[in-house]
């Protein structure tokens, strides 16, 4: 027969029902008790945190949306086409997977925040001594984000709206002087290329030429020998090292097992076979003809090179023309009529919250406090507790 559980057995039984609903009973006539402090406290710091608002200096959020640079990548394509060899040397220059991450970054970059800490001052209205923490109080007053519709949206808060809007305004004119001195799309990233490669090639050929006309031979000799099978034998060579330019290039970005690889290396070792070949036929006529036909020959080769590199440096200008690295603004910044901050009624709300949870964890810590006083056992330890924390902050008990 089961034992029925006797009144001691209840009192220390910390799971009973009855314990609980007294628990939960003394809870509530804790709050009821301490009812008014409860209510009239949080609304007392609603209202002063909402009179604290109004003394804050209003902020001004201007914003200005711009559509960043498109790039044409498939006209440039078509205009590569007719070089052949040359085709792909620009291939490794593509364009960007996300290019408005990349005008973010420059919008962030210290040499525009630079430009516009030395255009508006804003050392001297942020107040701060380096400018190391002026860009760090730039930035936390700016937000550039880019939506999925391809805009991308700058928003600066300021005191001044005018200021703000400026400052708004200013950020897209400095991105824009910087598109203007560096290769990002990928007709500049050509332009760029060729332009560099033409005066490389454009310094040998004056060098070929001033050898060919230390050799002392003049047109009319020139003229009576086969120059015709060097140019030809010239612009083989030509054409063998804008592919080796193109396979390199293709090495950055393709595996040499793709097959446009395979296809590229396949086009080079035929060159170089033919290439072989002519000069081998050619031996015999060099033999007899001095010092000059091998001069006239490099000669003819560079010049064949310089004219594939000026024609390829013509159309990624006329391409850079007309792609063009302009931003074309949307909505400029203006300044904004209404305030963004500081949001009274948000304020007021989140401080009268804020004081309810802490004043109710303030009368239940108090209460506990209380009954823990009229426990013996609890006493003794508080005195214990008491005794301890004086002792760490080196005081007498």
């Amino acid at each position: 027969m089961p034992k029925k559980p006797t009144v001691t057995d209840t009192a220390n039984n910390p799971l009973d029902p009855q314990d609980d609903e007294i628990s939960l009973l003394d809870l509530l006539q804790t709050i009821v008790d301490n009812l008014r402090l409860l209510v009239l406290g949080p609304l007392a710091a609603g209202l002063l945190a909402l009179g604290i608002s109004f003394a804050v200096p209003p902020t001004f959020t201007a914003t200005v949306k711009f559509l960043p640079p498109q790039q044409q990548q498939s006209a440039a394509a078509s205009m590569l086409a007719s070089l052949g060899g040359l085709g792909g040397l620009a291939g490794a220059a593509a364009g960007l997977k996300n290019p408005a991450d990349q005008y973010l970054a420059f919008m962030k970059s210290n040499s525009v925040q630079d430009t516009l800490i030395e255009r508006f001052k804003l050392q001297d209205r942020y107040e701060t001594k380096f400018k190391a923490d002026t860009r760090i109080s730039l930035t936390g007053s700016t937000r550039a984000t880019s939506g999925k519709d391809g805009l991308i949206t700058v928003e600066v808060d300021d005191k001044d709206p005018q200021f703000a809007a400026d400052l708004a305004n200013a950020h897209v004119e400095e991105l824009q002087k910087l598109l203007a001195k560096l290769a990002v799309t990928e007709a500049q990233q050509r332009r760029a290329f060729f332009e560099k490669q033409l005066t490389q090639v454009k310094d040998k050929m004056i060098a070929a030429e001033q050898a060919l006309k230390g050799t002392g031979i003049n047109s009319s000799v020139l003229k009576s020998n086969p120059t015709s099978a060097v140019a030809a034998v010239a612009a083989l060579q030509a054409q063998v090292t804008a592919q080796e330019v193109k396979v390199g290039a293709m090495r950055g970005y393709l595996a040499e097992t793709a097959p446009d690889f395979k296809q590229a290396m396949t086009e080079l070792a035929n060159l170089r076979a033919q290439l072989g070949k002519q000069d081998k036929d050619s031996t015999g006529t060099d033999a007899g003809q001095g010092d000059y036909i091998a001069k006239y020959r490099d000669f003819k080769y560079h010049e064949t090179l310089f004219e594939l590199f000026a024609k390829q440096f013509e159309l990624a200008k006329v391409d850079e023309a007309r792609e063009g690295a302009v931003i074309q603004v949307l909505d400029a910044a203006q300044p904004p009529e209404k305030k963004s901050k500081p949001k009274k009624a948000l304020i007021a709300i989140i401080a009268t919250l804020a004081a309810g949870f802490a004043l109710l964890l303030f009368v239940f810590i108090r209460q506990a406090l209380r009954n823990a006083g009229q426990d013996p056992e609890a006493a003794q330890k508080l005195t214990a507790l008491k005794t301890s924390w004086h002792k760490a902050l080196g005081q007498s008990a």
